[in-house]
């Protein structure tokens, strides 16, 4: 009998499990057929860890040090590897169960139901929920950009939320393990700024909790829960220490760093991210109505329009040929939002927002005004610059939001408090067995505001807004008034939409109310109707059309005849430049694949790359492209003058994918070279002042903070006195030296963490370096004949990976110990209950 009451009780989330696999394979139908999703985004990615991947392939053993994209950077944040995080295994294990991106849709469906189970829901109607947060539109958007780390880190944050609030209702244990392991999990997802916004909506959480326990004399059990939580963060952060130690150490480093640059005299030195670059992606403060219909500011920036759109019949009356006219509207710009871009809007759902409108108005539970503040402020901050006031306030003077960009993405949690309240809504309908003259009112209120405003833009949208994007001045006046119709037309069909779907929703519940509908057959009907609602708005941004076979896909990578040119060249190290993409070499890291690059695509790129780049890179291409432009053909006098390449060692461009389009540069100095004299600059400004006009071949530009390093030297020239490259790893670099006399060498690799991760050693004995040129490595050389090595040692990394181990074995020690304190407190009142079950059966 004790058997029967377990597979009972477990056979409900055994079948919800089963619907989970079911929806999402419906969703992935070309996973079954062995097809892959090709993302630009992942393809950036493999291409930047390419050298570190198959330096591991090829030795078992990871690099904490890339030279593949951005003339070198730390592979932390790229690919590596973290032995002693036990979550990182775990977490590895999890999505290693379904092909991707089947995986992230899964575990986002199952934490969403954890968080609604652990509140007390039907398992029915927590299957409901996890299908209103996981396919929300933000998240198929976020999974076809190939953000896949972000949408790993929003489908733990549910479980993480269930365990904060289980251990705030006396739950210590349990709360405290769900944290945990949860959190422990998330960051395995590595995004942080996900995670930060989480700490945000949970730190609330916290204040609202304090507030309730003052009032309600419980101040006791709030001490005790938030000590428990604490440790439980704590635990596991300690688990990833390594990872987070070692990104927050290069994060000073990068663009989220300190810059010491400053734009004029006495001004201080930024830190953090600009605003501008910040702020780029805000959300409009109208585009807010996405959340309720889809197509409110025309979708994509590039969607599919059919050929009875005005667009495409306006293309056909003005001599446009068919084939122009239909490639015209596969990718039309209907967008027209404050964005540079989008690849779709946030679409929380109709049926969601009527619920979640509805749940302010019934819900009981103290949660309720939590989960209003939380997405109310999480929508504020998504409008970024659109509502300057608040975020520039909160980006100057509030610790952490200067440190990421693109806070549309808050909307992606924010989506989850939204399905959070609209299920707690249906829960407290069917749990407290409201009555119609109990909801009435709430309902009615309810849909008139949601399906009412929506109503109203279907009807009269044309009167409120003129459809009007920026980049609509670059179409003729004909094709401008055409997508504006299109896009009102696009606006009007989707509020339709949103109103027949939210009645549809009402109506159920009115039936259900009245007594017309047992509560099966509600959520049965609830879950189908959100379910087509999402599945269908989903597929616009991420569709079958995604899907490539595994073949087509390993051909998008393929080297061009140019690429295979340059293989033929085995010197151990240089760089190559590809420029048949276009100047901003700064967002494209596919030329990784097969070479180390001055170019790359990464969100925390070094902050002197950066600068370098803006500064002198950026002028000097330009110079470049111009000449080309009028003298129609290549001169060696044309990459004489490229000093930042050259001392880069960039010793191949790439004008063209065919053979001849790859170019040698014979004024590439090579991976280290003795110069005949230095520089000394006071600061930064100075420095960088000074490489942009200067031969690197003979001068190294050297702050004088490295003075000291210099010994004094008085460099004497030397004709016979030669450095090389020997031997090459991508954290391993070793040298031979000869010279009469002692002498000043730079290295074409980037200077970081000097003399702490990056050690040099003469000889065998540790010999301090230093930094020239703004970005290279530089030290005084010993006469004579000597090896020169350079070691990425990761003294960081190493102290983490202690941590962690430590905090590994604690953590799923108090994990193991609170689910059996758990089952242990619940199993005699299991055994009690059984025989009451039984009776009321």
């Amino acid at each position: 009998m004790e058997n029967k009451s377990l597979l009972q009780r477990f056979l409900p989330h055994l079948l919800v499990l089963l619907l989970f696999l079911i929806i999402t394979f419906l969703y992935f139908t070309p996973l079954l057929q062995g097809k892959t999703l090709f993302l630009q985004d992942m393809v950036q990615s493999q291409a930047a860890a390419k050298e570190v991947v198959d330096y591991h392939n090829k030795t078992g053993q990871w690099s904490l040090w890339t030279n593949s994209i951005y003339g070198g950077m730390p592979s932390y944040l790229i690919a590596t590897d973290y032995p002693n995080s036990w979550s990182t295994k775990v977490g590895r294990f999890f999505t290693q169960l379904l092909p991707e991106p089947a995986n992230m849709l899964f575990i986002s469906l199952l934490g969403f139901y954890i968080l609604l189970v652990t509140l007390r829901c039907n398992p029915w109607l927590a299957a409901v929920g996890a299908i209103a947060f996981s396919f929300c539109s933000y998240n198929f958007i976020s999974i076809e950009a190939g953000h896949t780390s972000k949408v790993i880190a929003i489908s733990y944050l549910s479980p993480i939320i269930a365990g904060v609030i289980l251990a705030y209702r006396g739950k210590y244990w349990l709360g405290g393990a769900l944290t945990a392991l949860f959190l422990a999990l998330q960051l395995y997802g590595n995004h942080v700024q996900i995670t930060f916004y989480v700490f945000v909506a949970l730190a609330l959480f916290g204040v609202f909790e304090l507030v309730y326990a003052i009032r309600q004399q419980e101040l006791k059990r709030f001490a005790i829960a938030t000590s428990v939580l604490a440790v439980a963060v704590l635990l596991s952060v300690g688990s990833h220490a390594s990872r987070l130690m070692t990104t927050y150490e290069y994060s000073k480093e990068t663009i989220r760093g300190k810059s010491e640059l400053t734009k004029k005299q006495n001004t201080p030195a930024a830190s953090g991210l600009d605003k501008e670059y910040a702020f780029q992606w805000s959300y409009g403060i109208g585009e807010t109505f996405t959340l309720l219909i889809p197509n409110f500011y025309g979708g994509a920036s590039g969607s599919e329009l059919s050929t009875s759109s005005d667009s495409y019949k306006a293309l056909l009356a003005n001599g446009i040929q068919q084939g122009q006219a239909r490639q015209f509207i596969a990718g039309a710009p209907t967008y027209w939002g404050e964005q540079p871009g989008t690849g779709g809007p946030a679409y929380a759902g109709a049926i969601v927002c009527f619920l979640f409108v509805l749940g302010l108005f019934i819900v009981k539970d103290r949660l309720k005004w939590w989960l209003l503040t939380v997405t109310v402020l999480f929508i504020m901050l998504a409008w970024g610059k659109n509502f300057a006031a608040f975020n520039y306030f909160v980006f100057d003077y509030i610790p952490g939001f200067n440190k990421f960009r693109a806070v549309t993405m808050i909307l992606s949690v924010a989506q989850a408090f939204i399905a959070l309240l609209a299920l707690l809504a249906v829960k407290e309908i069917v749990q407290e067995k409201l009555t119609w003259a109990s909801l009435k009112k709430p309902m009615m209120y309810s849909v008139g505001i949601t399906a009412g405003f929506a109503l109203l833009f279907a009807l009269l949208g044309g009167v409120f807004f003129d459809f009007t994007a920026s980049l609509d001045t670059q179409l003729p006046d004909w094709l401008q008034n055409a997508i504006r119709d299109d896009r009102q037309s696009m606006l009007q069909k989707d509020a339709f939409r949103s109103v027949f779907f939210i009645l549809a929703a009402a109506a159920l519940l009115w039936a259900f109310v009245q007594n017309k509908l047992k509560s099966g057959v509600l959520y049965g009907a609830l879950l189908l109707l959100m379910w087509i609602d999402l599945f269908s708005v989903g597929k616009r941004y991420l569709n079958n059309d995604d899907f490539v076979s595994k073949r087509k896909a390993q051909q998008e990578i393929q080297p061009t005849e140019a690429n295979n040119a340059i293989l033929q060249d085995k010197a151990l190290n240089f760089r190559v430049l590809d420029l048949t993409k276009g100047l901003n070499i700064l967002k494209d890291a596919t030329p990784a694949f097969f070479h180390k690059t001055v170019s790359g695509y990464h969100a925390a790129r070094m902050m002197r790359f950066q600068e370098l780049a803006d500064s002198v890179l950026f002028p000097e291409l330009q110079s470049f492209a111009n000449e080309m432009n009028t003298a129609q053909n290549l001169t060696p006098a044309m990459l004489s003058k490229l000093n930042v390449l050259n001392m880069l060692n960039t010793r191949y461009m790439i004008l063209a994918p065919a053979a001849n389009g790859a170019v040698q540069n014979p004024y590439a100095l090579g991976n280290a070279w003795f110069v005949k004299e230095y520089n000394l600059v006071a600061d930064a400004n100075a420095e960088i002042e000074a490489i942009s006009a200067f031969n690197p071949a003979q001068t190294a530009v050297v702050d004088k903070r490295y003075q000291s390093l210099l010994n004094n030297l008085q460099i004497q020239g030397d004709s016979s006195a030669s450095i090389t490259l020997s031997a090459y790893a991508p954290d391993h670099l070793t040298y031979q030296t000869s010279a009469s006399s002692p002498q000043l060498a730079v290295f074409s690799e980037m200077y970081y963490q000097g003399n702490n991760d990056w050690q040099a050693f003469v000889d065998g004995q540790a010999q301090p370096h230093f930094r020239a040129n703004y970005v290279l490595r530089a030290m005084v050389v010993p006469a004579g004949k000597h090896t020169i090595e350079f070691r990425f040692i990761g003294e960081t990394y190493k102290q983490g990976e202690t941590i962690a181990l430590i905090c590994s074995i604690l953590l799923f020690g108090s994990v193991g110990v609170a689910f059996y304190m758990e089952n242990k407190k619940n199993r005699p009142q299991i055994m009690a209950k059984s025989p009451q079950t039984k009776v009321h059966k």
